[in-house]
């Protein structure tokens, strides 16, 4: 018979038990990240049938989040790491310290020593760097100034764990208490100093090599030569980062990714690693999945619900209290907690460190990896709930008091990009593919418009073309202020995205009750939310694209062009506010084609 290598045998089993439970945990309306759970469960040890290499799923995960930290990179340049510093860096420090206290407190109560609980703490009080990015990436959140925070906060919590996992072979029983107390000073001293020598060569001759030779690559014309450039600069400054510097893994593919993302070549990369990133990141929750037992639920209910409320109540409430102490609004205090309340791989290197030093017992861990499994289940309902919630402060019209500070940077807009002096004028709030040829018509017409971009460089560059643009997030209400929308006309959202299309209508109906609104929406539930909010126009890709090639098709094959254009607008309309084509979301009739002898509307 013939041997198949475990490797493959491996992944062939992970990624198709993956994909039909991921299928089904859609089907019943669960995200499909449950599924992949799920399916390594099914492959783990804890379960009877075939039993996947959880080390080499570990390893092939572990390529996942480089490729993902690599992408993130690529969107992230380094003037948008530096202006969320004020919040990222403070909030970071002082949630571990809270989530590290408040697990250190609840172990002491179940017996455990000193050392133990700070263990347990720590590893409870860092996030999933792929759960994170799945959630802002299926929000459209990465880029907006939320979205950056995070990340921005992540970089931050992984930097901490690198320092982590210097000090707590200090902490193992046994160690020689001499030269400074047992303290290592020479070696997180030298840690500090290998990561500032690692950003420094990153910074300086990163920017300029890496985006040099990215760029001869691409002249060469070789499609695939390019990908292996890719990848090849991206698991390999990953290895250099770890090996010679001390860095993770992870955060030396970011910095690969945000040197290169002043490249004009950025875009190009980011496409050809985005399908590696999906295939890989299933991977990661395969193998979280693999390491789970599900005998601790019967174990230890109580501790695993203990532990799971420190991730997700104890963990977000620091962050969502710290967030708003830092002077920004409650929806962004929001959006972080929700980002933050699970755990993921740091969690597990580290109680891994800590059981194999003897700090912490094996139960330590399960209850580790029980709060991952069922925080990282949980996290989209927790991001839900969040968007409710701010929903409803929204409507309440619940603002800060004068006396509440209010965060100076990142600053929502740039002074000399307001448009005070416009009146009856559009606002197309973003600038790329869709937003840029609806400008271009609007000035062809000499109609006065304001482009608001969160992007600063496109903002830049916008602006020293001559149009008026307004630096920020669409959906702050200070932004739409910068951009004169309470003597506006029209607001145009071309940007896509469930999240900021509902945060741009709610913030522009609060400061212009007679303002319109056109949105492009990301779905037909979304179209459904647009409708019943006084949305003048809502556009879905797919349905435009059907629409337009229908009217062209009507047109070549006979149908006079007035009655084409009759057909399409009966068509949209009809389409306007259902998910079927009665408009009531009932399934759509079956078409057949019209005789000559009879009206066109017996067709329909």
């Amino acid at each position: 018979m013939f041997h198949v290598p475990p490797l493959i045998a491996t992944i062939a089993i992970g990624l198709v038990m993956a994909f039909a439970l991921g299928f089904a945990a859609r089907r019943f309306g669960l995200p499909p990240l449950v599924g992949y759970l799920l399916a390594g469960i099914a492959v783990g040890p804890h379960t009877p049938g075939f039993v996947g290499d959880g080390e080499l799923v570990s390893q092939l995960a572990e390529v996942g989040v480089i490729l993902l930290m690599f992408g993130v990179g690529l969107h992230f340049s380094i003037g948008d790491l530096w202006a969320v510093r004020r919040v990222a860096l403070p909030g970071a420090v002082v949630q571990i310290l809270v989530a590290t206290a408040i697990g250190a407190g609840v172990s002491l109560l179940w017996g455990w020593d000193l050392n133990a609980g700070l263990v347990f703490g720590l590893s409870l009080s860092v996030a999933s760097t792929v759960v994170l990015l799945r959630a802002l990436e299926s929000r459209r959140a990465l880029d907006t100034r939320d979205g950056r925070i995070a990340v921005g906060w992540l970089v931050v919590e992984d930097l901490v764990t690198v320092m982590a996992l210097v000090l707590l072979p200090a902490l193992a029983p046994g160690k020689d208490a001499g030269g400074g107390g047992g303290f290592p000073w020479m070696e997180l001293g030298l840690t500090l100093a290998k990561v500032g020598l690692f950003a420094a060569v990153m910074l300086i001759a990163g920017r300029r090599v890496l985006p040099w030779l990215l760029g001869q690559v691409a002249r060469t014309g070789s499609r695939e030569l390019f990908t292996l450039a890719v990848l090849a600069a991206a698991l390999g400054i990953a290895l250099v980062s770890a090996s010679l510097f001390g860095v993770s893994l992870a955060l030396g593919a970011f910095f690969a990714g945000m040197v290169l993302s002043e490249s004009d070549l950025s875009y190009e990369a980011a496409a050809k690693s985005l399908p590696l990133q999906d295939a890989f990141a299933v991977l990661f929750f395969v193998s979280v999945g693999m390491l789970f037992d599900p005998m601790v639920l019967v174990r230890d209910p109580l501790p695993v619900l203990a532990t799971l409320g420190i991730v997700i109540i104890g963990k977000s409430l620091a962050a969502l209290v710290l967030v708003v102490l830092l002077g920004h609004s409650m929806r962004t205090g929001l959006t972080i907690s929700a980002s933050l309340a699970q755990v993921g791989e740091f969690s597990f290197i580290l109680t891994g460190l800590g059981v194999a030093l003897g700090l912490m017992p094996s139960e330590g861990r399960d209850l580790v990896l029980a709060a991952a499994l069922l925080s990282i289940t949980l996290n989209p309902a927790v991001f839900a709930a969040v968007d409710r919630l701010a929903e409803w402060i929204g409507r309440s019209n619940l603002s800060r008091p004068a006396w509440w500070p209010h965060a100076g940077d990142p600053a929502p807009t740039v002074p000399h990009g307001e448009a005070p002096h416009l009146r009856d004028h559009a606002i197309v709030v973003g600038h790329g593919r869709v937003g840029a040829l609806v400008c271009r018509m609007l000035a062809d017409r000499g109609r006065p418009f304001v482009v608001v971009e969160q992007d600063r460089r496109r903002a830049e560059e916008l602006r020293a073309r001559g149009l008026t643009v307004v630096w920020g997030d669409g959906g702050e209400p200070e932004v739409l202020e910068a951009a004169g929308v309470k003597k506006a006309r029209l607001v145009v959202l071309a940007a896509p995205g469930t999240v900021q299309g509902r945060r741009v209508v709610t913030s522009a109906k609060t400061l212009n009750t007679l303002v319109d609104v056109v949105v492009r929406a990301a779905g037909e539930e979304e179209m459904g939310w647009l409708d019943r909010n006084g949305v003048g126009m809502a556009a879905m890709g797919e349905r435009e694209l059907s629409l337009a090639i229908g009217a062209y098709a009507l047109a070549r094959l006979g149908v006079p062009e007035a009655e084409a254009r009759v057909l399409v607008q009966r068509f949209r309309a009809t389409l306007r506010v259902g998910e079927g084509l009665n408009g009531d979301g009932s399934p759509a009739p079956e078409l057949r084609p019209r005789r000559e002898d009879e009206p066109a509307e017996s067709a329909l």
